[in-house]
């Protein structure tokens, strides 16, 4: 099973967000995190961890008995499977589902404004 044929369940994203956010970590490491969202036995995550890897969420690597573990794909590989599957690939479905769904502020409004400016900025910079 390749891990673009997988969705990870909830729990597993919470792992991934985890592992995004550290870069590469030992279980331990993992824990801890978790751990400080929701009491969660180390064990838990040490399965959960293993399980990810043999659905191909995660890889790992061995340093004696200690293993470090780091997502197989970027957050920004993800978010663009999601958008390409729930939305077909349109980000301006995906960002007016968005502001339909929550209760967005004028100040947060303000700031994606900012961050599209900058990023149609950024872009236009790549293109000279």
């Amino acid at each position: 099973m390749k891990s673009a044929d997988v969705n990870p369940s909830e729990r597993e994203l919470d792992v991934l967000k985890v592992l995004w956010e550290l870069g590469e970590s030992k279980v331990r490491d993992v824990h801890e995190a978790l751990n400080a969202q929701q009491k969660t036995a180390f064990t838990t995550v040490q399965t959960l961890l293993r399980i990810m890897a043999e659905k191909g969420l995660v890889k790992h690597r061995a340093v004696g008995r200690v293993l470090y573990y780091s997502p197989k794909h970027t957050i920004e590989q993800v978010s663009s499977r999601f958008l390409n599957r729930v939305f077909d690939g349109s980000l301006d479905k995906l960002v007016l589902n968005m502001l339909q769904a929550e209760d967005v502020s004028t100040d947060e409004m303000r700031e994606l404004e900012r961050l599209i400016a900058k990023a149609r900025s950024a872009k236009k910079k790549a293109k000279d």
